[in-house]
């Protein structure tokens, strides 16, 4: 049976407000700050008053007090345009019941494009596995937005399919891609067979070199991906992205496997901090509103 999103289920997550932490440009004024200084109702900063410019903006009072020409400086406030990057790989359906990753992912894109639209923000999608299969340009009209949705609701309504990660090369052109300055928000579980660690650090280290602000989703079915909870009995475990089978208990390698996993975790969370991107960790199990929720509070608070 066909999914599509439910918009009653996104309904408390808009009214948060999602400040951008980092300077950002944008395009019309709103609620984020932008590098370039205009003359809003922010006051920024006096600087010394330059013979022959306009005087509108001397801030007298204080000439009063110095006997010295200051002009005030003030700092727009301006939309910021998000981009946010999913990863359709097939490892993404897993399990395969309701709380899938992907159903997971869907609902947290939709449910942050509803609060960027409140904000009247600049949202975009990319979808990506082997390669980058979509990349709409953020924008931030109605008509624009409903394709985006409409996007979504595609990618729940897929069989599931057995395409492969190329987390390394559509992060990579992400980073080349998106407009200066953008957040990016990224879903993935960030496994990619047969890719080195070391490359898959660079693409997220190349996404902050160009100066976009960065938070990635890392999205896990943790009870069993992460710490290997299955019955004390022999399975059938199928590589979803390619097809490879493998029969064992997993109560014999439980052990070895948790810490390898774990060892993985934690590398990927120093290098997040290393580039300063925003690493939340993301159990399908919960819910996207238990997984939201908390985090957008948080950040509200550091603004």
């Amino acid at each position: 049976m066909a999914e599509t999103l439910d918009l009653k289920t996104l309904e408390g997550i808009d009214k948060l407000e999602f400040l951008a932490r980092q300077v950002v440009e944008g395009f019309i004024t709103g609620l984020h700050k932008s590098p370039y200084h205009g003359f809003s109702v922010e006051f920024a900063e006096h600087r010394l008053y330059n013979t022959g410019e306009s005087t509108r903006n001397i801030d007298w009072k204080l000439f009063a007090r110095s006997d010295r020409l200051y002009v005030k400086r003030f700092e727009e406030e301006t939309n910021l345009r998000c981009q946010l990057v999913l990863d359709t790989s097939a490892s993404m359906y897993f399990p395969e019941r309701s709380l899938s990753k992907m159903r997971f992912s869907v609902y947290a894109c939709a449910a942050l494009m509803n609060l960027f639209k409140r904000q009247r923000d600049a949202v975009g999608l990319t979808l990506f596995d082997e390669q980058v299969n979509l990349s709409l340009r953020a924008r931030g009209h109605a008509a624009h937005h409903k394709l985006l949705l409409a996007q979504l609701e595609s990618v729940l309504q897929q069989s599931q399919p057995r395409r492969s990660t190329r987390a390394v090369q559509a992060l990579h052109e992400v980073a080349d891609t998106a407009p200066p300055r953008s957040l990016i928000i990224l879903f993935s579980d960030m496994f990619e067979p047969g890719a080195s660690s070391e490359d898959l650090y660079a693409a997220l280290g190349h996404l902050r070199y160009n100066k976009h602000e960065v938070l990635l989703f890392h999205v896990v079915d943790q009870p069993l991906e992460l710490q290997l909870e299955y019955e004390n009995r022999p399975h059938l475990f199928i590589d979803m992205e390619s097809g490879e089978e493998v029969r064992l208990n997993p109560a014999g390698i439980q052990e070895a496997y948790q810490k390898r996993a774990s060892d993985f975790r934690k590398e990927l969370m120093l290098r997040c901090r290393q580039y300063r991107i925003d690493f939340i960790e993301a159990d399908a199990n919960l819910g996207f509103a238990q997984v939201l929720m908390p985090y957008l509070l948080k950040r509200a608070r550091l603004v």
